[in-house]
């Protein structure tokens, strides 16, 4: 058992002794690992303190199915986005490095906009992200990594807090690298991170002007002080973890481009589904499933 109390002082002294610590295993397959997108053990390790923290404590994120990504091999998660920042994805790596048997790390692809703000974009690196290309997403199938795909892109994360747990239409392109690499999909329904920035509306003049994706208006942003406009709310996360997907398809078949939507589309509604069955037993935003089963 970790002594808690060590791991604090250890997580201020040495992230890295820390990390190597609480999460041995973790530690140990991507020690001294030469990676050849830029991820860094050390800053991992040094923000990993942070998002376990909103993960176990803040968020108190339930994670179920967890065993459902493999333990080794190449996969493709894919799922719903939302929360104006990518907090859903930090809290899936947080699960996959604290939770799961065999602790891995996800390889989000992420959009180019984050590759275009100086500071953003070594940290976005080095946290383990790679840029979305398919040049990209198949050197990572290559290399048997974990693949995170969120197909409503930008889109996703800042949509209206009116379309809240409204999964907008998956870019198919996840299906036909699925095909192509035959790699099975792990589909995956994530439930709280509508909440935590309730977006009023978004101002597209200004995300123009300002050349970012969205400008939103919350409760928060941007009328409070830095860095309170970026105080998410305490809501409770629920990450429900499907069974993998093998498509079974030769990958001839990922030119088929009415197949790969068909696909696509019906991976959305199973999550959309799913979304919709566990926002209807949630019994409040604030304490999540009193009563799982």
């Amino acid at each position: 058992m970790v002594n808690w109390k060590n791991s604090k002082t250890l997580t201020f002294s040495d992230p890295l002794k820390a990390l190597a610590n609480r999460s041995p295993a973790y530690f140990d397959k991507y020690a001294g690992l030469e990676d050849e997108f830029g991820f860094s053990i050390e800053t991992f390790a040094r923000w990993e303190p942070f998002f376990r923290f909103l993960y176990e404590d803040y968020f108190k994120v339930e994670v179920r199915g967890i065993e459902n990504i493999p333990s080794d091999g190449a996969t493709i998660l894919v799922g719903n986005h939302s929360g104006l920042l990518p907090l859903d994805g930090c809290m899936l790596t947080m699960a996959m490095c604290n939770s799961h048997e065999s602790p891995r790390r996800v390889r989000y692809l992420v959009t180019d906009w984050f590759y275009n703000i100086p500071g953003l974009r070594e940290w976005v690196t080095e946290t383990g992200q790679v840029r979305a290309t398919l040049e990209n997403a198949e050197k990572l199938i290559a290399n048997k990594e974990i693949v995170g795909v969120y197909p409503e892109g930008i889109r996703g994360v800042g949509k209206p807090y009116k379309y809240k747990y409204r999964v907008l239409d998956f870019h198919p392109g996840f299906v036909k690298l699925a095909i192509e690499t035959q790699t099975p999909l792990v589909p995956i329904a994530t439930v709280g991170g509508d909440e935590i920035f309730p977006n009023l509306v978004n101002i597209k003049e200004l995300a123009l002007l300002l050349r970012m994706p969205f400008y939103p208006l919350t409760p928060g942003f941007p009328w409070l002080p830095f860095p309170l406009m970026f105080f998410p709310l305490p809501v409770k996360w629920l990450i429900n973890v499907h069974k993998p997907i093998h498509l079974g398809y030769p990958p001839e078949k990922a030119k088929d481009k009415k197949l790969v939507l068909s696909i696509a589309r019906e991976i959305q509604y199973e999550v959309q589904k799913d979304l919709n069955k566990l926002v209807s037993e949630r019994k409040s935003v604030f304490t999540g499933w009193q009563s799982e089963v």
